[in-house]
């Protein structure tokens, strides 16, 4: 069977001894790892893929401006809301089980969509993938950090699965305007249901089960009250564009969304068995990365959405070109994210996520200055490959640190809170950011105008970033692994 996750002092003391050996029968750590970024890189891809799609989606299935929106935000709130609930899951019933659940239900959430007639059967259809995602994501991280043993080893592998998710929101505009232009639309959500169908028999075929629960039955009103208050807090925010802060079309929804979280955190604060136990956020490596995974994560989602609009929009490319031209940034974030775990042995993981945030928040700043007629190499080579290569720097040490050293029964929980906490920023960053872009282009669909509203997007989330720099840099603790992760806060 594949190893458990053990206590941290266990297998740090057997580290320091020897190797681990691993036990006869399983399956080389190169395939586990293989199968589990595999399932990682279809998660992340299918949250930017839509992106070149939507101009397309909007022609064949009558969606307004709103329902563009909820194209890319349905998945990633549904990601989000259900993604502690998925890693509970599978700490109680198998990482296996719920790898392959998962990656089925987000397969065939693929193929309805593909096939939608009308637009609610899509933004439906996306949910659900959503809804599979968040049962599939966390059991990658788990199924990984379980087979492989804590040190140098597990750091590459972290460091492979993090370059692998982030590569797939990268490859995600160049996917998608691959399969727009040769096929159709409906593509970007087909071609998930081969490779879905690959990936899960190879999946039942080689991965072994393993759990750590002990029998705690699953929170579901916690992952209903914190997805339904998502989805509202969201849609409250998109209103504002149209009705104005003060109008109750948007009151209204922004109140009951935030009604539904504090309902959310009453439920954890009470029940027996909680979704998010509220004394792990009295780590302080848990609740420092999470908060910064938050932010990071609320621009570094918006990135590709705004690029590929400006791209399209403003500059006139096709959607092959537009994912064409962000190829350099696709490589920079798997760059980044393999040359965090070598930073890391040699600097504090705090360091090396100040410096990916750094960089990123100055390409975001140089992304800030665009303009109407600006050249490929200033206007999107150089400040794309800045912004996504601090984000692979500054992905895999937050996670190390918010996983390193938990406990097996609080493993798929603690990998859950790390995809839920980057997702959700994304959510609700590209709620804010895209509405204050709209806002500031007052309904003008010149390129001069949409280039004001995506650069004052870009300028917010360079002091988001900027924001999350100085947190990171105060609150994360300047110890890594499993001494990070005891330090109360």
């Amino acid at each position: 069977m594949t190893p458990m996750l053990e206590p941290a002092d266990t297998t740090a003391a057997r580290s320091s001894r020897a190797p681990r050996l691993r036990p006869r029968g399983a399956p080389p750590l190169w395939l586990v790892v293989a199968l589990t970024c595999a399932g990682q890189f279809l998660v992340v891809l299918d949250v930017s893929v839509v992106n070149v799609a939507l101009p397309s989606m909007r022609t064949g299935l009558g969606l307004g401006a709103q329902g563009l929106q909820w194209v890319v935000n349905a998945y990633a709130i549904a990601f989000a809301g259900f993604m502690l609930l998925g890693g509970r899951a599978g700490d109680l019933y198998g990482r296996k089980r719920m790898f392959l659940v998962g990656l089925g239900l987000f397969t065939l959430a693929s193929l309805a969509g593909g096939l939608a007639q009308a637009d609610w059967q899509l933004l439906l259809a996306r949910a659900v993938q959503g809804l599979g995602a968040a049962v599939l994501a966390p059991s990658t991280l788990t199924i990984l950090t379980a087979s492989v043993p804590e040190g140098a080893a597990r750091a590459r592998a972290i460091g492979t699965w993090t370059a692998v998710g982030a590569g797939g929101g990268a490859a995600g505009g160049l996917v998608g305007g691959v399969l727009v232009e040769a096929l159709s639309w409906r593509w970007v959500l087909l071609i998930n249901v081969p490779v879905g169908a690959v990936v899960l028999v190879a999946a039942a075929w080689v991965l072994t089960e393993g759990r750590a629960g002990d029998g705690r039955r699953l929170d579901l009103p916690g992952a209903l009250l914190v997805t339904a208050g998502l989805g509202t807090l969201a849609y409250g925010i998109s209103r504002t564009e149209a009705e104005g802060w003060t109008a109750p079309a948007t009151l209204l929804p922004l109140l009951a969304g935030l009604v539904l979280l504090a309902a959310f955190l009453a439920v954890e604060a009470r029940t027996a068995s909680p979704l998010m136990p509220l004394g792990l956020l009295r780590l302080r490596a848990v609740s420092a990365a999470n908060v910064s995974m938050f932010l990071s994560g609320s621009a570094m989602f918006c990135m590709w959405f705004f690029m590929t609009l400006y791209a399209q929009n403003v500059l006139g490319y096709s959607p092959l070109d537009a994912g064409l031209a962000l190829v350099p940034s696709s490589l920079a974030v798997v760059i980044g994210s393999k040359l965090a775990p070598r930073l890391m042995r040699s600097a504090e993981p705090r360091t090396v996520a100040l410096l990916g945030t750094l960089v990123a928040a100055a390409g975001f700043a140089w992304q800030s200055t665009l303009t109407p007629d600006g050249s490929y190499a200033t206007a999107i080579l150089v400040p794309g490959v800045l912004m996504m290569l601090g984000a692979g720097l500054a992905a895999t040490p937050l996670a190390s640190l918010a996983t390193s050293g938990a406990a097996p029964e609080e493993a798929g929980l603690v990998s859950g809170l790390v995809n839920t906490s980057r997702t959700m920023g994304g959510s609700l960053g590209l709620a804010v950011l895209s509405t204050l872009a709209a806002a500031r282009t007052a309904g003008a669909t010149t390129p001069e105008a949409l280039t004001e509203g995506y650069a004052l997007a870009f300028r917010v989330a360079t002091g988001v970033l900027a924001g999350g720099a100085v947190l990171m840099w105060m609150w994360l603790p300047r110890v890594g692994g499993e001494a990070a992760c005891k330090t109360r806060a």
